[in-house]
């Protein structure tokens, strides 16, 4: 989510220093590795390594895209980002597939696995646990513990409400869960060591009175009086925004706020249409926040996390493919979040949840996530952890002699020249048998125009 807490990609760590963050009486060494995909994933790790610094942990923190060798990682975060706005079609299908199949395919394992020895590399001698905060590295991380080459505990956090296969590794020891519905899902997926310890947000994130709302709508030039729907699209800006944005705007319900992250064109285009209030990144999220009666969003991420400990009721309307969708039918599950599938009841939902039965309920059900932080929430569990040591998985195994490193470092050019080839497939031959010359043509030279370019997805709820 575009706000101040969120994380940088970390320098390029072939032999780099780790972000780190020390306290003169030390209780331990905690490592934790995100992952700069959005800004979802290192706000989390963020909002952690704070929690456990302040709780006297020296804490090292580590992006898996900077781990990937010979320069994958930017490849795979931008082919990501491009099939995301691009094709979204084509990132529901690999979603859903994989989540059938209960994991990656083996180029993906294979990308994964020639980053182990650099994430061993980068661990300093004296941690005491590492955390990840994105499947990927949830499955580095799982994988060495299984082979004994990782001794310390691994924890992963769950930053979403939905939990894909992927999120669940062999290896991994504990995984923290925000409710009770990730968690099911988690075991549900294999997970054997699952704690409910509620949700990890700024702290700057919190209900405040109608003084302090007042403030934050001046300070952002909005309307005194009238009723405020944040609608939010992530770091990247991606989804139908600007169908969503239109439509807050012809319901009369509410004044649409946009928030566009690093999409600064999306936000040009939204002014075009007359959308007034359209930002591009916002530092002070809270405070817009703040200001808002309702927030709309459209991938169930950390923004709704930041949005329940504001007090805010969520509705998920249009969302993006994938996560997006499962994240939806998950918080809608949890009764955490409204999931508007039907246009027609767009304005009628809205209108509950500003001022009627339906918003205060969800103003409850989002405080009460945050009752179990009272006791440290998923920072105290990764100290638990930390101090228990748990058991190690097994014997660790000789170091590969030369003739194995030689075979990694081969095998390291077909696996790139795999991934690039599978995305290029997917997204090139989806894209090229779906829109006529001149209409490819533009995507591919200009911004791409998701409203109008895209073809339509069907909702589909999580098949956990």
């Amino acid at each position: 989510m575009p706000h101040a807490g969120s994380t940088a990609p970390g320098p390029a760590l072939a032999g780099a220093i780790p972000q780190q963050r020390a306290t003169p009486r030390s209780a331990g060494r905690v490592a934790v590795v995100s992952a700069s995909v959005g800004a979802g994933h290192d706000g989390a790790a963020g909002e952690l390594e704070r929690r456990l610094a302040a709780d006297g942990f020296s804490v090292d923190r580590y992006d898996l895209m900077d781990l990937l060798p010979a320069g994958l990682g930017r490849a795979v975060r931008d082919g990501y980002h491009r099939m995301l706005v691009m094709a979204p079609w084509a990132y529901q299908r690999i979603y859903a597939g994989t989540e059938r199949a209960g994991g990656s395919g083996p180029v993906a394992r294979a990308l994964l696995r020639t980053s182990e020895d650099r994430v061993l590399r980068v661990l300093r001698p004296d941690v005491g646990a590492v955390v990840s905060t994105y499947p990927g590295a949830s499955r580095v991380l799982g994988n060495l513990r299984l082979k004994g080459r990782l001794t310390v505990p691994v924890v992963t956090y769950l930053t979403d409400f939905s939990v894909h296969p992927l999120w669940v590794a062999d290896g991994v020891d504990v995984h923290l869960a925000a409710h009770a519905v990730p968690a099911n899902q988690a075991r549900n997926a294999g997970a054997r060591d699952v704690r409910v310890c509620g949700p990890v947000t700024d702290p700057r994130f919190r209900p405040c009175d109608a003084g302090r709302r007042a403030r934050a709508r001046a300070a952002f030039g909005l309307p005194e009086h009238a009723p405020l729907a944040l609608l939010v699209a992530g770091s990247w800006g991606v989804g139908p925004v600007r169908k969503v944005a239109l439509e807050l705007r012809d319901s009369g319900a509410a004044v649409p706020v946009v928030v566009c992250g690093r999409n600064e064109a999306l936000a040009e285009q939204l002014r075009a249409d007359g959308i007034e209030y359209a930002f591009g990144w916002v530092d002070d999220m809270p405070g817009l926040m703040r200001a808002a009666d309702v927030l709309v969003q459209n991938a169930g991420g950390l923004t709704s996390l930041e949005a329940f400990a504001s007090g805010l009721p969520v509705a998920s309307y249009r969302c993006i493919p994938g996560h997006g969708l499962t994240n939806a039918a998950a918080l809608d599950e949890a009764g955490a979040a409204v999931w508007i599938r039907d246009p027609a009841d767009l304005k009628a939902m809205l209108c509950d949840l500003i001022d009627g039965p339906l918003g205060a309920r969800q103003r409850a059900t989002g405080l009460a996530l945050f009752a179990r932080t009272q006791d440290g929430g998923p920072a105290a569990e990764i100290a638990r952890v930390h101090r228990s040591g748990l058991r190690d998985r097994s014997q660790n195994p000789p170091p590969p002699g030369p003739g194995r490193r030689r075979l990694r470092t081969r095998r390291l050019p077909v696996t790139g020249a795999a991934a690039c080839a599978v995305w290029a497939c997917a997204v090139g031959t989806g894209v090229a048998t779906t829109y006529d010359g001149p209409a490819l043509m533009r995507a591919l030279g200009h911004g791409p125009d998701l409203d109008r370019l895209a073809p339509a997805f069907i909702e589909e709820g999580h098949h956990s």
